[in-house]
């Protein structure tokens, strides 16, 4: 398993890994990163949301984030783009709109911070993030009434933030959309295209930054029937999964990844 090790001095930012760091993830390892991005993407063929809360705290044990958060980022992306487009009829424009400019100003302090913060330093507190997330999940804390646009600001903010950094900024979207009160139809169109937005100002970033190396695509192209039927059977077992036995099984997952990032 690969490890970044640095004199107590030096401070680590994210680097490009090399081809050798993945050759060594062992056979095991290779079988575990299967499973975890199955287990992503049955997830979010479920709801529309939430692989990458669960594929990039599991992967960075493994693999460095500045790896795992734009391979991430890039499946999230194709998958956005599959959903969006089948239901692009349904999509809620005047609910996106107000998020986009604090979105984009969110994605440029992120790629700012992605390249400077220490390696380690990001890798807790996407541990913190998770952990926070997994609380919320298990008391199924819901917007009752519905919320002002104004929402907007903080939603974007953050979600382009979070995103960037962690490919985890989706939870303020959804809870941005939430508080709207959109219709289960609307609701899973108008986000996956909150998404492709979203994931598009991240890979124009993150392409800038070189960030895809050859490498990381090639992990990328491997992942992709792994994503495509896991997102299919997602797809047509979600009405056998009751709402909040599900809601709670991802809740203690998280739990489990985010202190064990914690503790890596």
């Amino acid at each position: 398993m690969y490890r970044v090790s640095c004199a107590p001095s030096e401070v680590h930012h994210p680097t490009i890994v090399q081809p050798a760091v993945l050759d060594s993830l062992s056979p095991l390892e290779l079988l575990f990163a299967a499973g975890i991005l199955i287990l992503a993407f049955v997830v979010r063929g479920i709801t529309g949301f939430g692989s990458g809360l669960i594929a990039i705290p599991l992967l960075a044990l493994m693999l460095p984030i500045s790896v795992v958060v734009p391979m991430v980022a890039l499946l999230d992306y194709l998958a956005a783009l599959s959903h969006g487009l089948k239901h692009r009829n349904h999509v809620r424009w005047r609910e996106i709109l107000p998020l986009l400019p604090f979105t984009l100003t969110g994605v440029v302090t992120a790629l700012y911070l992605f390249q400077t913060l220490d390696t380690q330093l990001l890798t807790r507190a996407l541990g913190v993030f998770v952990l926070l997330f997994a609380v919320h999940s298990l008391l199924g804390l819901q917007p009752q009434r519905q919320g002002s646009r104004w929402w907007a600001i903080p939603a974007g903010g953050f979600g382009g933030l979070i995103g960037t950094l962690f490919g985890t900024g989706g939870p303020f979207y959804v809870i941005y959309l939430q508080l709207r009160h959109l219709d289960k139809t609307t609701f899973r169109a108008t986000i996956a295209t909150v998404f492709l937005l979203d994931g598009g100002a991240r890979l124009v970033g993150y392409i800038g930054s070189g960030f895809y190396t050859p490498s990381t695509l090639w992990l990328v192209l491997a992942a992709l029937p792994v994503m495509a039927a896991a997102l299919y059977a997602g797809g047509h077992i979600h009405t056998t999964i009751r709402p909040e036995t599900f809601r709670r099984a991802i809740g203690v997952l998280l739990l489990g990844s985010g202190t064990a990032l914690l503790l890596k």
